[in-house]
């Protein structure tokens, strides 16, 4: 299956907010190598939180490599493959934050990178899956910590 965000998304845990939800519609993408939603509409208790604006962005992109790599030969006399090339998938966040109240907008940026070694998506998927399954629910267990990591600086 591919990426394929449905609205709206249930927020992971985070210190004072209940129930955070997150209601979006489909966006145009920066290139054409993936897909974008923007934030419309915001459930539950999230109390200084703002939806999508021009001035203020509230947008998720997901990307995949505009061209993707493959495995080259192996060496004849060693059998080693000396460079294996990655193929670089991401997700973006995007949102406005205020740094200073009456300061315009800036945007915050949270970025996940997967760097997949090319042939390792035939060789070995299930390794793949294991490793995002333990990043994304380490972020997930962890949410209100990063959170709050972010808004305080003690780790």
């Amino acid at each position: 299956m591919t990426i394929s965000l449905t609205s709206p998304i249930t927020g992971a845990a985070q210190t004072g907010f209940t129930s955070p939800t997150y209601t979006h519609v489909a966006d145009t993408p920066p290139s054409n190598n993936g897909k974008q939603v923007a934030v419309t509409a915001l459930g539950g208790t999230q109390t200084g939180a703002t939806v999508h604006s021009v001035a203020a962005p509230f947008t998720i992109s997901c990307f995949r490599p505009a061209v993707f790599k493959a495995l080259g030969k192996a060496n004849p006399t060693t059998g080693l493959i000396a460079n294996v090339p990655n193929n670089v998938y991401k997700v973006i966040t995007r949102k406005g934050v205020l740094p200073l109240a009456g300061q315009p907008y800036r945007t915050m940026l949270i970025t996940t990178v997967m760097e997949v070694p090319a042939g390792s998506d035939l060789a070995s998927p299930a390794e793949i899956r294991a490793a995002l399954s333990a990043h994304i629910g380490a972020l997930n267990q962890q949410s209100a910590g990063v959170g709050d990591t972010t808004v305080s600086g003690i780790i």
